[in-house]
C-alpha cells in the first residue's frame, strides 16, 4: 500500500516510503515536495548538484549529503548517511537544482567540507536497527521528563529522536528561559547509555512536530510546507478588522496564528487610500467615533457617542468632513451611503394547502369500530336487566342461553332486509315477547322433550328469507 502523503511506492519496496512503518497507513506526516525541474535537459550534465535532500523521523527534520557514490538516489528512496560515530537512515526529499536553492537559501556553500556523504542505499539490516531505535524512544522520552522533574529544571521535553544505530540520542525541548542542563546530561548518558544533544525549540515548531488539524480543517502550515516562523502580533488583527479574540485567533501552539500574516499586505495596500486622521468627527449634534473600516466598499463606520447606531460614509464625505472641521465648520449631520450586499433576499417560502387531499381512511375505521362498539354495549346494559323468565320451564332444565352478539359490530347492517321467521306470520324480531307477558322463542325446547329449532327448514338449506 502506497504513502497516501508522500506518493511513494509500497513499503518495503525500493523506491517505497520505508522511514517508519505508518505510512503503509498513510499517515506519513512528511512535507510534499515537487520537484519542478526534475524532466528539464541540462547542458552539462557535469555541472548537476551531487547534494541531495534527506528527511529524518518523518519529515520533522531535514539535512543535506554529499552523494560521492556512483548511484543515483531518486526521491522517496531509503538510503543511510553518516551519522555521530555512526550512520543514520532517512529518506531522500529532494535532489537536483532544486537542492541548490534550498542551499542558497539557506546560506550553507555546496564546496563546503563540513557537509556529511551518503554511504549507501539501506539495507534489511539498517531498517531493522532504525525500528529497534525508534521502539525505545517513547520510553526514553517518559524517563526523560521524570529525570527533568527530579532536578526541577523549568523546561519541557517534547520529543527524542535516536540515532538509526543507537549511539546517539537528540533531546527537543522547550524553555522560557536559559537552563543549566549539564547535570542533567550526566544523568541522560549513564542512564540510556548514548550521547546526548539537547536542542532548543518554540512552540511552533513543537506543533509541527505533533503535527494536527488547524481550525481551517487542513493539515498545520507549520507541519506540511511551512520553514519559516515570522513573529505574528495583534497588530495584523486589527488591520483586518478581526475582533481581538484570543481563543479564535491562537493555534494549537497556543500562539498567533501564522495565516494572520497571509492577507495582511493585501490590506495594507488597500488601507493606504483611507484618510489616517478620521478617527473622530465634529458634527453639529456631537462627535462621531470611527468603529471600522470597509476596504471591501471603501466605507468608514462611525457612531455617535450617545447612540449605538452605526453610520456608514464614504471616503469622499469623510475627507470632506474633516476638511470643514480643520475650518471650524461644523455639519449638521453625517450623509450615509446606501450599502448594498450580495446576499439574496430572502422570499417566504409558500406553503401547499393540503387539506381534503390525504386520505385517513384507517383512521375512519378504527373510529367507526369503537363508535359501534360503545353502541352495542349500551344496548346490551340496557336489555340485561328486562329479560322475562318462562314460567313453564321444568325444573332441573337450564334454558339454552341466546347467542350474545359479536362485540365490536354492529346489531344490523343498513340497507339489510330484517330477518323473518317462517313459522312466524308476523314481522319483527321473534325473541320479543308476545301480548300477555309470554315471550315468544320457537328455538326453547319444550317440557321433557329435545329441542325444536323452527327456524331450521328441513332439508339442511341454507337459512334464508323466503322471497315475498
Amino acid at each position: 500500500m502506497g504513502c497516501g502523503s508522500c506518493g511513494s511506492g509500497k513499503d518495503g519496496a525500493p523506491g517505497g516510503c520505508q522511514s517508519h512503518g505508518s505510512c503503509a497507513s498513510g499517515s506519513c506526516n512528511r512535507m510534499n515536495v515537487h520537484d519542478w525541474l526534475a524532466n528539464l535537459p541540462f547542458s552539462d550534465p557535469e555541472s548537476n548538484c551531487r547534494i541531495v535532500e534527506v528527511s529524518f523521523n518523518n519529515g520533522s527534520r531535514k539535512d543535506y549529503f554529499k552523494n560521492t557514490t556512483l548511484h543515483y538516489y531518486g526521491r522517496g528512496e531509503t538510503i543511510a548517511v553518516e551519522g555521530v560515530n555512526g550512520f543514520d537512515v532517512g529518506m531522500v526529499n529532494l535532489t537536483g537544482e532544486l537542492v541548490r536553492l534550498q542551499l542558497k537559501k539557506n546560506n550553507i556553500d555546496e564546496k563546503s567540507p563540513d557537509i556529511k556523504k551518503v554511504l549507501r542505499r539501506a539495507t534489511e539490516q539498517d531498517l531493522e536497527k532504525l525500528k529497534e531505535s525508534k521502539s525505545k524512544e517513547a520510553h526514553m522520552l517518559i524517563r526523560s521528563r521524570a529525570i527533568a522533574r527530579q532536578l526541577n529544571l523549568e523546561l519541557k521535553m517534547a520529543e527524542v529522536e535516536i540515532q538509526a544505530d543507537g549511539r546517539k540520542a537528540t533531546y527537543f525541548y522547550i524553555a522560557d528561559d536559559r537552563v543549566d542542563f549539564r547535570e542533567l546530561i550526566k544523568l541522560y548518558a549513564g542512564e540510556f547509555k548514548v550521547k546526548v544533544e539537547m536542542r532548543q525549540i518554540g512552540a511552533r515548531q513543537e506543533a509541527g512536530k505533533v503535527g494536527g488539524i488547524g481550525s481551517c480543517g487542513r493539515e498545520l502550515c507549520c507541519s506540511t510546507w511551512l520553514t519559516d516562523f515570522k513573529s505574528v502580533n495583534t497588530n495584523a488583527a486589527r488591520y483586518q478588522n478581526l475582533s481581538i479574540n484570543q481563543t479564535k485567533l491562537s493555534g494549537q501552539c497556543g500562539r498567533l496564528k501564522c495565516c494572520l500574516n497571509y492577507e495582511l499586505d493585501t490590506y495594507m495596500d488597500a488601507l493606504q487610500f483611507f484618510p489616517n486622521d478620521a478617527d473622530m468627527l465634529e458634527l453639529a449634534k456631537g462627535r462621531a467615533f470611527l468603529v471600522k473600516k470597509d476596504i471591501f466598499r471603501n466605507l468608514m463606520w462611525y457612531t455617535m457617542a450617545d447612540s449605538n447606531k452605526q453610520y456608514p460614509l464614504t471616503l469622499e464625505t469623510v475627507k470632506n468632513i474633516k476638511a470643514q472641521n480643520r475650518q471650524g465648520i461644523r455639519p449638521e449631520e453625517l450623509e450615509t451611503a446606501e450599502v448594498i450586499t450580495g446576499k439574496p433576499k430572502e422570499v417566504e417560502p409558500e406553503y401547499a394547502d393540503l387539506v381534503g387531499q390525504i386520505s385517513l381512511k384507517s383512521l375512519e375505521k378504527t373510529t367507526r369500530k369503537r363508535r359501534d362498539k360503545e353502541r352495542g354495549q349500551q344496548q346490551r346494559n340496557q336489555g340485561g336487566g328486562q329479560r322475562p323468565q318462562n314460567p313453564q320451564q321444568g325444573e332441573g332444565q337450564q334454558r339454552p342461553q341466546q347467542p350474545q352478539q359479536r362485540q365490536g359490530q354492529p346489531q344490523q347492517r343498513q340497507g339489510q332486509p330484517q330477518r323473518r321467521n317462517d313459522q312466524q306470520g308476523q314481522g319483527g324480531n321473534p325473541n320479543q315477547p308476545q301480548q300477555g307477558g309470554q315471550p315468544r322463542n320457537q328455538n326453547r325446547p319444550p317440557q321433557g322433550g329435545q329441542p325444536r329449532n323452527q327456524n331450521r327448514p328441513q332439508g339442511g338449506g341454507n337459512n334464508k328469507p323466503p322471497a315475498k
